[in-house]
């Protein structure tokens, strides 16, 4: 019996990263900043008001030397599942999880900017719009056609590179098939230089995130909240695995690496 998935059925796309394998390089947010048009930092960002749909943190195990310990653990939209805690916030029905791929969708069309979604997401992977967005002279050329850029007063955060899923449908429609794997990976996974990142549908038994979910040695961030992230990580670090479940994801500061 193959386990491919049959044409029509609805996919459910995760995400497994290997901490152990990531380097703080930060070659997975430049990447995801230029194929989703995310602007170059304005003037007046600060921590609190820059945007990047994922963001590399280091963390560290609080030992000193000559036992201290460090690692990166790249953080973007968990993509819950069941009772997504920003979907069932939102006066505007701006966020919903797509019943035919399972990720998290935001409508910046529909976003009024009242940011009750932010407060809500408990991995801080939503990102508001302060400043209307701008390139330096020239730059604007390079921009993907695919993606529209966001508008000030509106939220963001990350979708699964969504231009990239739509040209994988066209593609497959015009072959006459379902998506297959190497249609479609966001733009995080591809640039990644240590392929920490793997992504596929959580509902193919032979995909990394599928096997990552029967891993023991995989785990989710505040898994214990109940949201069900589509995100697996792994480490062989017994200390990594605690810092996913303490109430602040225990994260550190962001990577200044790359």
């Amino acid at each position: 019996m193959t386990s491919e998935k049959k044409p029509g059925k609805t996919a459910r796309y995760g995400m497994t990263i290997d901490v152990d394998r990531c380097n703080g390089c930060g070659a997975c947010m430049v990447a995801c900043a230029v194929e989703n048009n995310v602007p170059p930092a304005h003037e007046g960002a600060t921590d609190r008001k820059g945007i990047t749909w994922i963001r590399v943190f280091q963390v560290d195990n609080g030992e000193d030397y000559p036992n201290r310990r460090s690692a990166f653990v790249p953080v973007l939209c968990q993509q819950c599942g069941k009772d997504a805690p920003c979907v069932s916030v939102c006066p505007q029905q701006a966020v919903e999880v797509d019943p035919a791929t399972g990720i998290v969708g935001q409508m910046p069309e529909r976003c009024l900017g009242c940011r009750y979604c932010m407060v809500a997401c408990p991995y801080h992977a939503r990102y508001f719009n302060w400043w209307d967005p701008a390139w330096p002279a020239g730059m604007e050329k390079t921009l993907n056609p695919d993606v529209a850029p966001r508008m000030r007063g509106v939220v963001e955060k990350c979708n699964f590179c969504h231009g990239r899923w739509h040209a994988a449908k066209q593609l497959a429609a015009a072959n006459g098939r379902a998506i297959e794997a190497v249609d479609y990976v966001p733009a995080c996974v591809e640039a990644c230089p240590t392929r920490a990142i793997q992504f596929g549908d959580l509902n193919r038994p032979e995909s990394a995130p599928a096997q990552a979910a029967k891993n023991g040695a995989s785990f989710r961030l505040l898994e214990t909240i109940g949201t069900e992230p589509k995100i697996y990580y792994r480490s062989k670090k017994n200390w990594v695995r605690q810092i996913s479940s303490a109430p602040k994801l225990g994260l550190g500061k962001e990577s200044s690496r790359g």
